[in-house]
């Protein structure tokens, strides 16, 4: 809906102006009215040159909608109603694309749209998880509660997230940096050495005349390297886009050594902790393993739970099947099997991925330690091998001189 900036009177004699979301002039008159202002000046506020250009807008990150989702929760548990805590909340929020977007959900929600439906406009930022689950919240009476759940979920999620990115983002960042320091000295440095060399007229040493070629080779082939190297990582995007490259790359993930049981343990703090608060939540057990199967990050733990889904729209158990596919560890399916004999699934779930969590924190601790000096030995260690390999025609002159 456009919005008016309007200039009035109140009952106290004071001007005051601001700004009013209506359908048109004549509606933004009315609702004025009824607050008792005297209009003296109403227009259209101008509309942004920028704001249909999507990429110069802000993004909305997950931390806005956590707060959103948190804040929702505790104005509705205070009794105030959807629309108006909708309407709150968009005023008073600063990223203008997210501030436009509660606007427009709000719209809905007027319009008489449910929660559920108007967040399906906005299926990047609002998942089939949210969106699943604020629909049983809805269905429930218990939205606030929902909300509050989801906001504790996203919140362990994006935890467990930085977690793991942050333990791939120091050896990729020390890889690159190596490689940029061994790219200079093999195309700036060592030509000036092999240079200084030539002009000797000696034989040199193997190891120095191996990375002299090599030097001479990266020189002349930079630019198909650099093109090479592109290319194959289009390649790699393209082939893991699809269905059997991702099933292909996802299993030999899981069976890399170190990195493949980090990749399990997260898959199945994923799943656990989705799948018990979709349940929680009063979701269907069958939606809500739809759901979690999505949020697994890995394609053969996702077959793994579609498998279970399957077999349970057989009227077979959970644990069973998990147990079948051979991707869950063996303490997982037994948990979970306490938990249906015991009526606690959702509860057994949330433990497992809490118990997890915690592991995926050590897994990650223990292979950022790990890899530290790795990478130190590996950069020390090529870089060393090189220095020793261009210095090595410089001793075996002195020690010619010497005699």
């Amino acid at each position: 809906m456009p919005i008016y900036i309007w200039k009035g009177i109140d009952t106290s004699g004071k001007t005051t102006k601001g700004e009013i979301e209506a359908r048109d002039e004549r509606t933004a008159r009315l609702l004025l009215s009824r607050k008792k202002i005297r209009i003296t000046k109403l227009k259209p506020k101008p509309k942004d040159l920028l704001e249909d250009i999507k990429f110069l807008q802000p993004k909305v990150k997950v931390k806005d909608v956590v707060i959103f989702t948190r804040q929702l929760s505790t104005m509705i548990d205070a009794g105030l109603p959807l629309v108006q805590g909708l309407d709150i909340l968009a005023n008073q929020q600063e990223n203008p694309t997210f501030k436009k977007m509660l606007k427009d959900i709000k719209g809905d929600v007027e319009s008489g749209s449910t929660f559920a439906d108007a967040l399906k406009k906005y299926p990047k930022h609002f998942d089939r998880l949210y969106r699943n689950m604020v629909a049983a919240g809805e269905i429930g009476g218990i939205l606030d509660e929902v909300l509050r759940r989801l906001a504790t979920y996203m919140e362990k999620a994006q935890a467990l997230k930085a977690k793991v990115k942050s333990a791939m983002v120091y050896p990729a960042i020390v890889l690159a940096i190596s490689m940029i320091v061994l790219g200079i000295i093999l195309i700036f440095v060592i030509p000036v050495f092999a240079k200084m060399f030539a002009d000797f007229g000696a034989a040199l040493p193997a190891p120095t005349q191996m990375v002299i070629d090599l030097s001479n080779f990266i020189k002349s082939y930079v630019l198909v390297i650099l093109g090479a190297g592109f290319f194959s990582v289009v390649i790699f995007k393209k082939f893991y886009a699809t269905p059997k490259g991702k099933l292909l790359v996802d299993k030999m993930l899981l069976k890399t050594p170190v990195f493949g049981t980090l990749i399990r343990k997260v898959a199945v703090a994923k799943f656990t902790r989705t799948l018990g608060t979709l349940i929680n939540s009063g979701v269907p057990i069958i939606e809500a393993l739809n759901v979690a199967a999505g949020t697994a990050g890995n394609k053969v733990v996702e077959n793994a739970i579609r498998a279970v889904k399957a077999s349970i729209s057989e009227g077979r158990t959970i644990a069973q099947p998990l147990l079948e596919s051979g991707v869950f560890p063996n303490m997982v399916v037994q948990m979970i099997s306490v938990g249906e004999t015991t009526g606690a699934l959702d509860s057994m779930l949330n433990k497992i991925a809490d118990f997890y969590d915690e592991e995926v924190n050590t897994a990650v601790d223990g292979l950022t330690s790990m890899i530290e000096p790795f990478m130190i030995v590996f950069l020390g260690g090529t870089i060393g091998s090189i220095i020793i390999a261009m210095y090595l025609p410089i001793f075996k002159m002195a020690g010619v001189v010497g005699q």
